[in-house]
């Protein structure tokens, strides 16, 4: 059942909204400002009706602070209102706003106007998590990994926890191709995204495509040496696969990977850390590739010798 926020000071307002959606949706009522918008961050709305008029703060006021945060920005909001003059609903819709309703509304039409809101907001949603899904390996793509990791470097930074970003690459890639021809190419990329990201499964885990094939993987919590031991059961377990490559250094498809393990602070620039990543895989293709080569803040540098894992 959708759950949609109800945020409106009137008590009778508020309940009279409760009777006419309440047997169809799972309805939350705040009477405040504030409590609201703690309401909206905590609580997966699909819609939020919001009163212009509040004591605390005003709709427009809180309707962009909505949309200007991350968790709450998706969600749709409908104004109600007794304010019915041009000027304010024009207003509320340029600020993000899907719907404005003037007061007093029949519940036939107050009914009709949150089912389509609530239906646009499936659609839209499910557009959205389409547009962040790479269509061959089914995980995050480009697009996702670069939002999705800035929001996971600033919650390291925040509560001080150690992070670490990967690139991986299969090894000789082009060479398979050649070989074995592109579909079959194709298969080898799922099949590593598929390997490795049974590994990363945790909510603090991120592994998207980068491109062609190569892969970038973003954890937040393991320590330096940590990291570097867990990725290399994962390159391993590429390994394991045993899919078939005509490479001299390798019978089989393998990975390289590149790392770094951090606690960010204020002012340190994920891209900075990113690149020493991406100097760490040329590393472990320098020194022979199947290898993991991991860097502890910058410091200090581990690399897997030939052999360790197998």
């Amino acid at each position: 059942m959708d759950k949609i926020l109800v945020i409106d000071d009137s008590a009778v307002q508020a309940e009279f909204l409760s009777s006419v959606l309440k047997h169809d949706y799972d309805i939350t009522v705040c009477q405040t400002a504030v409590e609201g918008l703690r309401a909206a961050k905590d609580g997966g709305f699909s819609l939020i009706l919001l009163d212009v008029i509040m004591p605390d703060m005003d709709g427009f006021t809180m309707l962009k602070e909505l949309k200007s945060t991350e968790l709450t920005k998706h969600i749709p909001v409908i104004l109600l209102t007794s304010l019915a003059d041009e000027q304010y609903e024009e207003k509320g819709l340029l600020m993000g706003a899907v719907d404005y309703v003037a007061k007093p509304f029949s519940p036939v039409i107050i009914k009709a106007r949150v089912n389509t809101q609530i239906q646009l907001y499936h659609y839209q949603t499910e557009f959205r998590q389409q547009a962040m899904i790479d269509g061959l390996t089914g995980i995050a793509n480009r697009r996702c990994y670069e939002g999705a990791s800035i929001t996971k470097w600033r919650e390291a930074v925040r509560f001080g926890l150690p992070f670490s970003v990967c690139m991986f690459d299969i090894d000789k890639f082009k060479l398979y191709n050649d070989t074995f021809g592109h579909p079959a190419g194709d298969q080898v990329i799922a099949n590593v995204a598929k390997t490795v990201s049974s590994y990363l499964q945790r909510s603090t885990d991120l592994f998207a495509r980068y491109g062609g094939e190569e892969f970038v993987a973003v954890f937040v919590g393991n320590d330096g040496e940590s990291a570097f031991s867990f990725m290399k059961t994962i390159r391993q377990a590429v390994e394991d696969l045993h899919i078939p490559h005509n490479s001299p250094a390798s019978p089989w498809v393998t990975v390289s990977v590149g790392g770094i393990t951090l606690v960010p602070k204020a002012g340190d620039d994920y891209n900075t850390y990113l690149k020493l990543a991406d100097a760490m895989l040329y590393d472990a293709k320098r020194f022979g590739r199947n290898q993991v080569v991991w860097s502890n803040a910058g410091k200090e540098q581990w690399r897997e010798k030939p052999g360790e894992s197998k």
